[in-house]
């Protein structure tokens, strides 16, 4: 008889069939139900320490499981989708974990039952394609300029954050900060919150005193102390070259012969950085900003001619400070125009807040990009009010996007889940079970919301689920009142969801539950070097040192 053949090396460590896919979504539940408690008006915090001994005080799912390691695969890919849905639309990151969970935990028993993984997979998208067309049926349209409305939206999701306390403030923050970055061209919109909408968090002072600049603010001050610090309707020039000498890059060797000659390499740098001043000073600005360096003499030659400098500016500030006040940031110095000095700014001013110095460009006529001051408590409350507020905003212009709405607090999730249920009776063969188990895990939703605020889920439920049955388009918005814990009007209530949202989680879900199932094998090959740490880096081998010789 011949001897087995061992292809994988005796450390590797293999599951296959069903054993990987019940593996699986095992760690998919493990993850879901880590931040379960994270959904709806009554969610909990999390406080996670992170490796460099800070504290992480959040409720929104992609905080969480940005700082959590996980060691499966399975896990890691379900991590994975709060990351894709928080850069996709920017809210619902809880939500899509909970709910690819749920598929895959509904999933189990078709397994368990022989079925096939092609077949469940079948039913699922089937499932994806009928749920996406029913939001479609029952979502509406709102006017993307009605500001009343917009409001609601995004107090639905300031409702179920730290900051509810707080939800006109920050619904107003957001609206205005999105509306300010928002530019219109030959009927093309672009709404870029990352780029120029910056939030800028200074502890200490109340949270009423944070506010949404008509234009930027900067962590800068003066160059010199005797600069003016406050200008009206200044001119601004944007440079992105050093206002120093030029230093040598590597090696520089100059060979002196006269006594005169060292004089002269003095000179040369002086009328150097001169003729640079007086190129700047031909155009008669008041304030000059460069992402470089400027030199003392520069300084100098400036304060004669009355103009103000603020030196290493970031890339990003220089750009949100070019779209406020209309400049053109300039690469070299002759070849400044006219038509490249900003004029559009009211207001040049520096104030001191706390222990730093803020230089503030605001009273602008059509700033393309603003700053939001938050003010708070401590650091720990406005890192989780920053995020808050991201999701804010992602909410506010994914509506003026795609201004469709669908109910919130679970209606819309027990809406599809009834249709699904109807729909399941017409099919035939295996492919129903695993269809029907979709329309029991969107129920998911609404459960998760009535055992956050404490209510009886089993009466809830039933009650929610008889409603949808009795007359489907008329109670459409009845969903779970995650305050009080009762079944109340969506429409009533005012909680409304964009329906981008919904439908990028349902999706997102849905096809990652599909990747998984699909699985079979699972290979975990741990290498030799790798052994023999207890987790965290590689330990490194003699062989693996840095030579000191440098050889």
């Amino acid at each position: 008889m011949q001897a087995p053949v061992l292809v994988l090396n005796t450390s590797t460590k293999r599951e296959t069939g069903r054993e990987a896919q019940l593996n699986n979504i095992i760690a998919a539940k493990a993850v879901a139900s880590l931040i379960r408690t994270c959904l709806g008006p009554k969610a909990m915090l999390k406080m996670i320490l992170d490796p460099m001994g800070g504290i992480v005080l959040t409720n929104d799912g992609n905080a969480i499981l940005r700082e959590v390691d996980v060691t499966h695969p399975a896990a890691k890919s379900i991590i994975e989708l709060s990351r894709a849905q928080d850069e996709n639309v920017g809210d619902g990151t809880t939500s899509v974990v909970i709910l690819a969970g749920e598929m895959l935990a509904a999933a189990e028993p078709s397994i368990k039952k022989q079925i096939h993984p092609t077949v469940i997979i079948k039913a699922l998208f089937r499932a994806l394609e009928d749920a996406t067309n029913i939001i479609d049926k029952y979502a509406f349209k709102i006017d993307p300029n009605d500001r009343t409305e917009i409001t609601k939206i995004v107090r639905t999701c300031i409702g179920t954050k730290f900051t509810s306390r707080w939800s006109d403030l920050m619904c107003n923050l957001a609206i205005d900060a999105v509306k300010t970055v928002t530019l219109e061209e030959d009927g093309r919109r672009e709404i870029d919150i990352k780029r120029y909408a910056r939030v800028e968090k200074i502890p200490g002072g109340d949270m009423e005193d944070s506010r949404v600049l008509d234009g930027v603010m900067i962590n800068k001050d003066v160059t010199h102390p005797k600069m003016r610090r406050r200008i009206e309707n200044p001119r601004i020039l944007l440079l992105d070259c050093p206002l120093e000498y030029k230093k040598g890059e590597s090696m520089t060797n100059v060979e002196l012969v006269n006594e005169n000659d060292f004089t002269n390499l003095l000179k040369i740098e002086e009328e150097y950085i001169a003729r640079l001043c007086s190129d700047i000073a031909k155009f008669k600005p008041d304030i000059v900003m460069t992402e470089k360096g400027v030199s003392d003499l520069a300084q100098h030659f400036f304060l004669k001619n009355n103009i103000t400098a603020l030196r290493r500016l970031k890339k990003t500030d220089n750009n949100r400070v070019a779209r406020c006040c209309g400049a053109t940031i300039v690469n070299r110095t002759d070849e400044i125009q006219e038509s490249d000095i900003g004029t559009m700014c009211g207001l040049f001013e520096v104030s001191k807040i706390g222990d730093d110095y803020f230089s503030f460009l605001v009273q602008c006529k059509n700033p393309g990009a603003c700053t939001v001051l938050l003010r708070g408590a401590s650091k720990d409350v406005l890192n989780e009010v920053e995020r808050n507020l991201q999701d804010a905003m992602n909410v506010a212009r994914n509506v003026l996007f795609d201004p469709r709405l669908v109910p919130g607090g679970g209606a819309i999730e027990m809406a599809v889940s009834h249709a699904l249920l109807e729909h399941a009776k017409s099919l035939e063969g295996l492919e129903q079970w695993p269809y029907r188990s979709v329309a029991k895990a969107l129920e998911v939703i609404p459960r998760t919301l009535a055992q956050n605020c404490g209510a009886n889920v089993v009466r809830l439920l039933t009650d929610l689920r008889a409603r949808h049955a009795t007359n489907p388009k008329a109670n459409v918005a009845w969903g779970v009142d995650g305050e009080k814990g009762v079944v109340a009007d969506m429409r009533e209530l005012g909680v409304w969801e964009p329906y981008v949202v919904k439908t990028q989680t349902l999706k997102t879900a849905m096809e990652a539950a599909c990747i998984l199932l699909r699985v079979d094998d699972v290979i975990s090959g741990i290498s030799k070097k790798k052994e023999g740490g207890g987790g965290g880096a590689p330990q490194m081998t003699p062989e693996d040192m840095p030579d000191p010789q440098g050889g």
